[in-house]
């Protein structure tokens, strides 16, 4: 009988795990340049999604220029089941956000991930094209990151696929 109980016990616990696995960590993933928009715009947003009961990751570690995108950060992106993207006059700078978005952007091709894009006082065609602070952006980072230019350039136009959001302040 004990040994009953105690097989059932461990079962009950793989079956918990599994179904723990399968589930987002998080409802909402927030991709966006935090000099930007950090205090402003995407701060709120936060504030409102979390008020609304939305499990919401927003990063709050400072990212120095041309380090690697964290693998807890990538993790973050895989375990959510939204992405907003806020895309602003800095975005395209740091290598940590086109990281992301092109992380965001693989996940649409396996899996039920929805996107929003929202274009934060700056001009679609600008991101999808990398025109302006983001043809700026992808020359410097042409110098210093060559071989993964490529990548974040294709995820920039792809995301021309999702529906925008635009603010004009």
């Amino acid at each position: 009988m004990l040994l009953r109980v105690a097989y059932e016990y461990q079962t009950i616990q793989k079956i918990v795990e599994l179904v723990n696995k399968s589930l987002a960590r998080y409802d909402v993933f927030l991709s966006f340049r935090g000099m930007d928009t950090r205090f402003t715009f995407t701060g709120h947003l936060y504030n409102d999604l979390c008020k609304k009961g939305f499990k919401t990751f927003m990063d709050d570690d400072a990212m120095k220029y041309g380090e690697e995108i964290s693998s807890s950060l990538a993790m973050a992106i895989k375990e959510s089941r939204v992405a907003v993207i806020v895309f602003s006059e800095n975005y395209a700078y740091s290598t940590w956000t086109l990281e992301e978005l092109a992380i965001i952007l693989d996940l649409t091709k396996v899996k039920n991930y929805h996107v929003y894009p929202i274009y934060y006082n700056v001009n679609p065609d600008n991101v999808w094209n990398q025109e302006g602070s983001f043809g700026e952006a992808m020359a410097k980072h042409e110098k210093r990151y060559p071989e993964k230019v490529q990548r974040w350039r294709k995820a920039l136009s792809r995301v021309q696929e999702f529906d925008p959001i635009l603010l004009k302040l």
